[in-house]
């Protein structure tokens, strides 16, 4: 029997591909997308989309989704509790499983899966320790189209924020930014694909530089790392 599992769903191209490969896995039956949301700008949290992009996106692929309200750049007691309770939520439904497009940031998946034992789930993640090249070659062949919207700064200058991905501009990355943008380089939002029952429609609009300063406590955060500046390019529905 399936396991009853939900979606960690960013919107981006790593949640897209290990979202194509859950949906061929007979062992999981992905029944609700889960969305962590700013709930000052009303954007998915880091990604910097409109939640109404989010919306079609969600109702494109044919699935249910679960907003997550976080407040701007929320302590990281906070994000937990939160989580604490959507998750007990889901575990009274007769969830058991919960998915990520995480590939090998090995601190991350240790904490997801500490916090889940707890709260009475296992975790899948179905990319892990692949090639980062390969995977995004694999995106690209299977016909997945994806936006850059935010951009680390010290990192990609504002010219990458609004290119779609393609071979062009994999080729134009700078040495040492991961072609899977895992180190948090840059983030997506995919508006077509194989498992998508029709297109995204949208619109780009202006390109906003945001600086996220340190916090108090190094800890103290379950955002982006401390004091860094932020291209994001606004995504707007088509009309």
């Amino acid at each position: 029997m399936a396991h009853k599992s939900l979606f960690n769903w960013s919107g981006g191209k790593d949640s897209a591909l290990a979202l194509f490969h859950t949906l061929r896995n007979p062992d999981y039956e992905i029944q609700q997308l889960l969305t962590s949301i700013n709930g000052t700008y009303d954007r998915v949290s880091m990604h910097g989309v409109r939640t109404v992009l989010l919306e079609q996106q969600a109702a494109a692929l044919g699935l249910p989704l679960t907003r997550l309200l976080l407040a701007d750049q929320p302590s990281m007691h906070d994000y937990e509790k939160a989580m604490e309770t959507t998750m007990a939520t889901f575990r009274e439904a007769g969830y058991t499983h919960s998915v990520f497009g995480d590939i090998f940031l090995e601190d991350l998946r240790r904490y997801r899966e500490e916090k889940l034992a707890a709260a009475g789930f296992s975790a899948y993640f179905p990319l892990w320790k692949r090639d980062t090249t390969e995977l995004i070659h694999e995106f690209l062949d299977l016909g997945f189209k994806t936006i850059v919207v935010c951009t680390k700064s010290e990192l990609l200058d504002s010219s990458f924020a609004g290119r779609i991905i393609d071979h062009d501009f994999l080729k134009d990355l700078p040495a040492g930014v991961d072609p899977c943008g895992e180190n948090g380089e840059f983030h997506t939002f995919v508006f077509d694909g194989p498992i998508f029952k029709q297109p995204v429609a949208f619109e780009t609009g202006e390109k906003v530089y945001r600086e996220y300063k340190a916090p108090q406590s190094s800890s103290d955060n379950c955002g982006e790392a401390t004091g860094m500046g932020f291209w994001f390019c606004d995504l707007l529905p088509a009309l």
